[in-house]
């Protein structure tokens, strides 16, 4: 998203800084019983599927933080935010402690009663600092309808 150089370069500093609030809204199977909570386990390359991650010792820090928005009788609305930046961080972190994304077929059973296409997650926003100005900036996207449609119940 940066236009030159000098903007990629600050973006970089600030991603690398843990200085960008990144805030995603998640549909999980399950109801989430914590109101809030924060995941803490480092995730690196799967050993048995090379092409997946996983909660692993010998992977690098993430920290996922949520909070339940919405519950229902089977799913659960999250707001997530997300302190470092690994591969499929919140798919790994939600799936390890029993409330897989809803639609993902990589890191979950695949049931899927919903008939999500892809997974129940979406970027909400984006939060950080111009990189020429230093003006706060807060970039945000509407919920895809399919969600919409979720979260309404």
């Amino acid at each position: 998203m940066a236009k030159n150089d000098k903007a990629h370069i600050h973006l970089s500093e600030q991603i690398k800084n843990h200085e960008v609030k990144k805030t995603y809204i998640a549909v999980v199977r399950g109801v989430v019983k914590e109101n809030e909570a924060t995941i803490n386990m480092p995730i690196g390359r799967s050993e048995k599927d090379r092409k997946k991650m996983a909660v692993t010792k010998k992977g690098k820090e993430a920290i996922t933080h949520f909070k339940v928005l919405k519950r229902f009788d089977d799913y659960t609305v999250l707001e997530v935010n997300i302190e470092t930046g690994r591969t499929h961080q919140i798919r790994v972190h939600l799936s390890q402690i029993g409330y897989p994304l809803i639609g993902d077929t990589t890191y979950s059973s695949g049931k899927n009663k919903w008939g999500i296409k892809g997974q129940a997650l979406h970027a909400k926003s984006l939060e950080f600092k111009h990189p020429i100005t230093g003006k706060e900036m807060k970039l945000e996207a509407e919920l895809p309808e399919y969600m919409k449609k979720l979260i309404e119940g």
